[in-house]
Formats: structure tokens, C-alpha cells, sequence
């Protein structure tokens, strides 16, 4: 009696929730298949319970939600039902933004109506999408919160003032290789009271010389948190926004033409909650560092390739910053940031955490004061350094308790260095050794196999196709070799080194007991790992 009580209310529950799917009109998929060609359920063997039916739509949502791209549309085919929660459970999407999407705007977010963040590429070499395929998908989708175009070189001003106007809810836009100016970016911040992130990378519509029309502030001007420009002629056109964003937060200028220092004063003496600055091949000078000296809060500061910047406008901004966290310099081998300036940030900065220094020349005064005052150093990156070497190291890793992480390339560091990591650092997890032509193979096996727990990659170099001049190569590619992952994938160094002579045979002796280990092999194919992206979500 139970049994058929029980198997009675699963099947009654089964015929209603089919009578449900019966009803629900499904939408159009991105393929060339149709709704109509998907199944509804005609795997389920006779006799067998479909416990999967029983389970609400939001439960079957929040699962596709968890999947990767592919497989979600896998689970789109399954039947009527899936394709329709799928899509409309779908936030995410990134289509071919190229001019024959226009038709088919109208079945595909008739599908996806639920999108809330949008990227819309195409390639250099097609035509793109015009003004009427953007307006139609503002209509489609006034809920956006997230746009990303790249390539689309077909919209207008006239265009991106009727998709402003029609998505208001904006907070997130990323444009790059555009060819709309300065009125369609206006447009933008005049009518998305909320976008908090704005980036803009190429952006080929705005004109040259005194006639550019100034970009900003605008009704955005007052949530914006985020600006990031990138390879820019005139990018001073938004210097408006920039000066006028009093709830700027991080602010990344990136091969901007033009003198950034006076924007910089204008900009820091009217808003000072700045606490990310990344600045990269812009002409900007100490001035531009005493100018962001007043933002106390400041926790993150990256000076790439910025030769006019010198210990001066370092010591300054280090005396009055004492919260920083993260600082990345790469001093383009230009020697005018050294032992002073870090001097100066081990004494004012106590708080540091990661430090990048790239084409920069320390000695051992810097790296001791480093050593010594900065307590809760985790991570550390000494590359194509001339003068850091097994004795610098040695005074650093003797102090830096805290050190988790540390990268070495291009630097005079030899396997009497890597005798010394053996001892110390007691939190160090990870080191990374790249063209350090004093480290060897059997070096890095000696310490592989004497600290166990700690991960060791080695480099040699060798296998490397050689793209860069020998004056220039090392900043440049250790700037590639410090990309802004997550924050725990920096790179940080620390090493122990002795110049006893007894040491340094006992070494050898033991590292001729580990020769032939062939372990190179694995670490360059640790290096060379690929990675794919997801198309939505």
C-alpha cells in the first residue's frame, strides 16, 4: 500500500510537471539548431523515475550556473526545458560582434534575456557592428551592467548616445580599437549615473592638438572608482573625469601621451582616496610623485618604466604613504631609483607586503633596511638586477620571517645562494630561478631535495627564442614575467648565501651525488601551460 501510495504522488508530480514543460515556449539557440530538434525527455527508459524533473527551476538554474561554457550548452540540448532555463539563466555573454550579428539580435536575446554583462569583439579584419545592431541590443537588454566592446569599429557617437540613454543601469564599460570620440563617451557619463568602471584602450575618435573636445565629468563622475586608460594620444581629454571622480579609487595610465604630472597635482588636491596607481611609459616625473604623496590611503603604487622618476619623488611619497602594500618599480636600468629611495620606503612603508623591483640596482644597505622594517614582506622580485647577489640575498633571507614567495631572474646569484635558502626563510613555499647563469641544474635538484616542502623552478633560459636586444631585454621581459595575476601568484625572493670556501666545496661535493636527476625537463614543462576561455556564463 505504501509503495503504491508513493509511486501514485511521484507519478502524479511527473504528469504535472511535463503538462508544465508543455506549456513553456522555448527560445532560439545561438547554433544553427532549433528548439524544435531537442527532445523532451525521451531518454528516460520505460519504468524509470525522472527524479531530475522534480527538481524547481531555480535549483536546475543555480546548477548551470556552476558549469563551464561548454558544457552548459551541452545541457541546452537535452530537452525543451533545459535550453529555456539555461538561457535564461545565462548573465554572461561574449558574441562575434561582426556586422552579420545584426539579424539575429532579436532570437538570440529573446533566448538570453537575462544577460547583464555583454562583450561584443570582432576582428581587425571584418567589419563590425553598426549603430542600428547596438541600439537594438539596448533595447533587448536595459538591464546591462557590464559592456566590453573591442574592434567595433563601425559604432558612432550617434550610436553610443542612443545606447547611454537606453541603459542607464550601466557600471562597468571597456572599449578598445573603437573609433567613436569623445561625444559618445560623454554620452556615456552624462547618462550612467552608476558606472563605476571605466576603461578605454585605443580609442581612435578623438581629435588631436587643442581642438579635442574635453571628456567628463558627467553625472558618472560621482561613482566612478575605477579609470583605466591605455595607448592614448590625448588622453589628457579625460582629464576632466579623472580630476572630477571624487570617489576615485584606482587610476592605471598606461603609454599615454602628454605631461601627466600637472593632472596629477589638480587631480590629488581635490580628491585624495586614491588607494591603486599604476603608472606605465607616461611622462610623468617627482612632481607627479609628490602630487600622489597626498594620498595617504594609497596601498598600491606601480612605476614602470618611468625614467624622469628619481629617489627624490620616491622619498616623498614613502615619508607620507605609510599604508602601502604592494609597490612594483621598474626602473628601465635608468639608475635613478636605488639604495635612497628604498631606504627611504623600508622606514615609511611598514606595512609593505610585495615588492617588484625590475632593471633596479640594490645594494646591501636597501635590502637590509628592507629586511629589517618591513616585518610583513610575503613577497619579493629582484630582476635584472646587477648587483644583487648571493651576499645581498643573504642579509634579506636572515630577516624576512614573514617571506612566502620569491623570483630571481637575470640576477649574479649562484648554487652558493641556494645553499643558504636551504636554512632560511621558515615560511618560504616557492622560488622561481630564471636566466641566472651562476645557478645549475644540480643546484636547484640539491635544494628540491634538501627542503622538500618547497617548490623550486628553475629556468635556465636556454630554450627561449631571444626577441629582445641585450640593453633592453631585461626590463622587458621580466615586465612580462610579472603580469598582474592574483595577488598571490607574485613573485617574492628571499636566500640565505655564505662566501665560506668550506661551504662552498661541501656544496659541490653533495650536488656531484645528485647529477643526472634530469628534473629541468619538468620544471620547463611546469612553465608552459595553456589557458582558454569561457565564450558565457
Amino acid at each position: 500500500m505504501g509503495q503504491s501510495t508513493s509511486t501514485a504522488v511521484i507519478s502524479s508530480r511527473r504528469e504535472n510537471n511535463q503538462s508544465h514543460r508543455s506549456k513553456a515556449k522555448s527560445t532560439t539557440l545561438i547554433s544553427p539548431m532549433h528548439s524544435d530538434d531537442v527532445e523532451d525527455y525521451d531518454w528516460i527508459p520505460d519504468g524509470g523515475l525522472d527524479y531530475i524533473s522534480e527538481l524547481p527551476d531555480e535549483c536546475l538554474a543555480c546548477i548551470f550556473q556552476s558549469l563551464g561554457s561548454g558544457d552548459r550548452k551541452r545541457c541546452s540540448l537535452v530537452c525543451k526545458r533545459w535550453l529555456q532555463i539555461e538561457g535564461q539563466s545565462r548573465h554572461r555573454l561574449s558574441l562575434n560582434a561582426q556586422s552579420d550579428l545584426l539579424p539575429k539580435i532579436p532570437s538570440l536575446f529573446s533566448r538570453f534575456d537575462a544577460v547583464t554583462k555583454l562583450a561584443l569583439k570582432c576582428d581587425r579584419r571584418s567589419a563590425s557592428i553598426g549603430d542600428d545592431a547596438l541600439n537594438l541590443i539596448s533595447l533587448k537588454c536595459r538591464n546591462l551592467m557590464r559592456l566590453k566592446l573591442r574592434a567595433c569599429r563601425e559604432l558612432t557617437d550617434a550610436g553610443m548616445e542612443v545606447f547611454a540613454k537606453n541603459c542607464k543601469s550601466l557600471k562597468k564599460l571597456s572599449c578598445g580599437s573603437c573609433t567613436f570620440g569623445a561625444k559618445g563617451m560623454n554620452a556615456v557619463l552624462d547618462n550612467c549615473s552608476a558606472l563605476e568602471e571605466l576603461s578605454v584602450k585605443r580609442l581612435r575618435g578623438i581629435t588631436d592638438g587643442a581642438t579635442a573636445e574635453p571628456i567628463g565629468p558627467g553625472v558618472a563622475a560621482s561613482s566612478l572608482k575605477t579609470i583605466c586608460l591605455k595607448e592614448l594620444y590625448n588622453g589628457h581629454c579625460f582629464g576632466p573625469v579623472i580630476i572630477g571622480a571624487k570617489n576615485l579609487r584606482t587610476l592605471k595610465l598606461f603609454r599615454c601621451s602628454g605631461d601627466w604630472d600637472k593632472l596629477l597635482r589638480v587631480m590629488t588636491d581635490r580628491a585624495s582616496s586614491l588607494v591603486e596607481i599604476h603608472l606605465e611609459r607616461i611622462q610623468v616625473s617627482d612632481l607627479g610623485l609628490v602630487a600622489i604623496s597626498s594620498c595617504l590611503d594609497l596601498e598600491i603604487l606601480h612605476l614602470v618604466k618611468t625614467p624622469e622618476c628619481t629617489n627624490v619623488g620616491l622619498v616623498s611619497l614613502a615619508e607620507r604613504c605609510r599604508l602601502l602594500r604592494k609597490l612594483h618599480i621598474d626602473g628601465w636600468k635608468a639608475n635613478r631609483i636605488g639604495d635612497e629611495g628604498l631606504i627611504a620606503v623600508a622606514k615609511g612603508c611598514p606595512n609593505l607586503q610585495e615588492l617588484v623591483l625590475i632593471g633596479v640596482n640594490p645594494t646591501k644597505p636597501s635590502l637590509e633596511s628592507l629586511a629589517s622594517n618591513c616585518k610583513n614582506l610575503e613577497r619579493l622580485a629582484l630582476c635584472g638586477s646587477d648587483t644583487v647577489g648571493d651576499v645581498e640575498i643573504s642579509c634579506i633571507a636572515a630577516k624576512c620571517v614573514a617571506l612566502k614567495k620569491l623570483c630571481i631572474k637575470s640576477c649574479p646569484v649562484s648554487d652558493q645562494g641556494l645553499e643558504a635558502l636551504a636554512g632560511g626563510c621558515p615560511n618560504l613555499v616557492k622560488v622561481k630561478l630564471k636566466k641566472c647563469r651562476g645557478v645549475t641544474p644540480e643546484g636547484a635538484d640539491w635544494l628540491r631535495a634538501t627542503r622538500e616542502s618547497l617548490a623550486v623552478n628553475l629556468d635556465t633560459g636556454e630554450l627561449e627564442h631571444q626577441d629582445a636586444s641585450a640593453s633592453d631585454g631585461g626590463a622587458q621581459e621580466n615586465a612580462v614575467e610579472f603580469p598582474p595575476p592574483m595577488p598571490s601568484q607574485v613573485a617574492a625572493a628571499a636566500s640565505i648565501a655564505s662566501s665560506s670556501s668550506s661551504r662552498s666545496s661541501s656544496l659541490k661535493s653533495r650536488l656531484g651525488l645528485l647529477t643526472g636527476r634530469g628534473l629541468v625537463a619538468c620544471t620547463l614543462r611546469r612553465w608552459s601551460s595553456g589557458n582558454g576561455s569561457a565564450r558565457g556564463s
